[in-house]
């Protein structure tokens, strides 16, 4: 699973709100490719937020549950063409921040 929240803010949400629902379905199918998990698996959300102007205009957070193939080196990989995806819908540079779950506590009903 990825649970992944883009937290945008509220300016740029109105000029890309169509940019970044068509970016989703791309977001999703590289998630799934590179944490090796399939489409039921993930759920992402993009929200429209009121933040501070010195922080950046999209943050990212990805829950994700360990796995020894998800390394520090997969997750910078995978943060860098986070951003380029969004970069190009959005033309805006976003933080991406990674957290693990723990597996032996997280429970999830769908």
């Amino acid at each position: 699973m990825p649970n992944v929240k883009l937290y945008v803010d509220e300016t740029v949400h109105a000029r890309h709100s169509a940019a970044l629902k068509t970016m989703l379905t791309p977001l999703r199918t590289l998630l799934c490719e590179r944490l090796t998990v399939p489409v039921a698996a993930c759920q992402l959300a993009a929200m429209p937020v009121i933040g501070l102007s010195d922080q950046p205009l999209i943050n990212i957070e990805l829950l994700v549950l360990p796995h020894p193939d998800r390394t520090s080196a997969l997750f910078h990989a995978l943060g860098q063409e986070i951003r380029d995806i969004v970069a190009e819908a959005t033309g805006v540079r976003c933080a991406v921040r990674f957290s693990l779950l723990d597996k032996e506590t997280y429970v999830a009903l769908k």
